[in-house]
């Protein structure tokens, strides 16, 4: 069976919108970070994004190449969970439209590689509700936002979920990686 693994930005007050527009920080990036981030996404087999995601990563992501893990994200399998997304551009991309719960948990089911999914939107709301989030990677920057709407933040109402602390791992740069696994 596949795993979903879930890797997300989220500021010291909970902000997970809008990482690229966050301070850099104090501390220098020793690159510890992006070979995490090589390594996750060489040991995926699928890229899983909602909608808005997408929108954000495809034009990024499919404009960059030379590295491990703009080649990555462009060669593999990207699953869209959206009902209003209808021509995607982005070579190897399907969209799950209706059901994309049961659609990923059919697919989950299959044999294959690990799934990874950036970001916790209403996506990864619906896969928490549906025990379908195996790993939860927290990248905890050293910093406040300062200010976010409710959907900008990572607690929104939900049921109760219990991950268990698997390993830590601070960088340099002051981020810290909490890994978490069901």
């Amino acid at each position: 069976m596949r795993r979903i693994v879930n890797s997300t930005y989220i500021s010291l007050d909970g902000v997970i919108e809008n990482p690229q527009n966050w301070p850099s920080g104090r501390h220098e990036d020793d690159g510890r970070g992006q070979e995490i981030q090589a390594e996750l996404t060489a040991s995926s087999e699928v890229l899983l994004m909602g909608r808005r995601t997408y929108e954000v990563f495809a034009p990024v992501w499919s404009a960059k190449s030379g590295d491990p893990v703009s080649d990555r994200f462009n060669s593999m399998e990207k699953w869209v969970a959206s009902t209003t997304l209808t021509a995607p551009e982005w070579h190897n991309t399907t969209v799950l439209g209706g059901d994309a719960v049961d659609e990923i948990r059919r697919r989950k089911e299959e044999p294959g590689g690990d799934i990874v999914q950036f970001g916790f939107g209403e996506l990864s709301y619906a896969l928490m509700e549906g025990d379908l989030i195996d790993e939860l990677r927290l990248w905890v920057h050293p910093f406040f936002v300062g200010e976010a709407a409710p959907l900008d933040l990572l607690f929104r109402p939900g049921r109760q979920t219990v991950f268990d602390l698997a390993e830590t791992t601070p960088l340099a740069s002051g981020i810290v990686v909490l890994t978490y696994r069901r």
